[in-house]
């Protein structure tokens, strides 16, 4: 109860109105206009007259900064008028103020005004006019011109209202347009960033080893030099093929747009005997037949077998094996790489690689599982399909 009372002695003291295009002075103008029309309109014009008229146009300028007050002080002016039985055709300043009301305050001010000003004019016509059908005339005439004015100045409000209303929606809509802009160039800039992390890190690691190969080897075993270096040429080749795919999707206009076919399971046998060309002796079996696997599905496990072997290059340290098993039950695929390294590996939560490689099991439903195992080595494991299946 006392938010209303508060609303509503807020409206009457003053509501905010809005400008429009016109500036003050052209509410001078106006005020300037009915005086120099209620002068002309009078054959001989007394002081008292003059007064009155300018006492009624006087406070129009304001009429946009304080509807009501301005519209309260222009009815005690008329009010005054009509008590001292004056004509003055500024009287029609009144309804300027009360359409100024209409348009800028809410429709309980309005009523209560309206109501105010239709005692006013029924107490005038009672005073200045005789006979019941003259007073009749009056009456009507003039309380039509009031409701004109309410109506219009209601309409006014209704429609700069709905303008205001539309206009805010428009830019809430722009707003929400950026952010689902910006959003999506993350997670576009992430998945890029995942895919040259894997596509980098993997072909670098072989290449690295290749390399340090084929330098142990260049003394005693030439011909193993000449195989590795040729895995290395080969392996660095595939890498600036693939960054060359993925660099192409942030190129506006390709001047020649290349396709390929994203890596998949029917690859991580490639995958497997690159690392193996690489000096460490890898395991691969895979259980069962995927059926009906979407192809990001497949890229998924093609890219965590690819970082599991790469981390296992990296931190497994000489002399270590590597084993990869896939079991397929229809729409789902387990994934477990194992190694037997013995060198530190990073904490669990790991960097860009394991936290990749979570990334893509979260999206398929799985969660990735990363670790020493007890009796030795690294073992990576996750499952894949739930989500596939929940969205079918």
């Amino acid at each position: 109860m006392t938010g209303v009372r508060t609303r509503t002695f807020s409206a009457l003291r003053g509501p905010s109105v809005p400008r429009g295009p016109f500036p003050w002075w052209s509410d001078g103008l106006l005020a300037l206009a009915i005086l120099a029309i209620s002068l002309v309109h009078s054959d001989r014009i007394s002081a008292a007259q003059l007064a009155l008229n300018i006492a009624l146009v006087l406070p129009l300028p304001w009429r946009r900064r304080a509807p009501v007050p301005i519209f309260a002080l222009i009815a005690a002016v008329a009010v005054v008028q009509w008590v001292v039985l004056v004509p003055a055709f500024a009287d029609s300043a009144l309804l300027v103020a009360f359409y100024t009301v209409a348009v800028a305050s809410e429709p309980r001010v309005t009523a209560a005004l309206g109501v105010a000003m239709e005692l006013g004019i029924v107490f005038a016509a009672t005073r200045s006019v005789s006979g019941s059908e003259q007073w009749l005339r009056a009456f009507i005439g003039v309380s039509g011109l009031a409701v004109a004015a309410g109506v219009l100045g209601i309409n006014v409000r209704h429609r700069r209202h709905t303008l205001s209303g539309l206009r805010e929606r428009a830019e809430r809509l722009e707003l929400e347009r950026e952010q689902e802009l910006a959003l999506a160039r993350v997670t576009e800039r992430s998945r890029i960033a995942r895919e040259l992390h894997d596509v980098v890190a993997h072909n670098l690691s072989v290449m690295v080893a290749l390399c340090d190969g084929a330098a142990y080897h260049v003394q005693d075993a030439p011909e193993r030099v000449s195989s590795a270096l040729e895995h290395a040429s080969r392996t660095g080749r595939q890498a600036l093929s693939e960054m060359r795919q993925l660099l192409g999707v942030l190129r506006d206009a390709p001047a020649v747009p290349e396709f390929a076919p994203q890596p998949g399971i029917g690859q991580i046998h490639d995958l497997v005997e690159q690392v193996r060309a690489a000096g460490v002796p890898v395991s691969y079996s895979v259980t069962g037949q995927p059926g009906g696997v979407p192809a990001g599905l497949e890229l998924a496990t093609y890219r965590i077998v690819q970082e599991a072997l790469t981390n296992t290059m990296k931190h497994a340290g000489p002399g270590a094996r590597a084993s990869v098993e896939l079991t397929c039950s229809g729409e789902r695929i387990t994934i477990e790489v194992r190694d037997t390294g013995t060198l530190r590996r990073p904490p669990r939560q790991g960097g860009a690689g394991l936290r990749g490689m979570r990334e893509r099991a979260a999206v398929y439903g799985g969660e990735l599982d990363a670790g020493p195992c007890e009796q030795g080595g690294w073992r990576v494991s996750t499952s894949l399909g739930d989500l596939v299946t929940a969205v079918r």
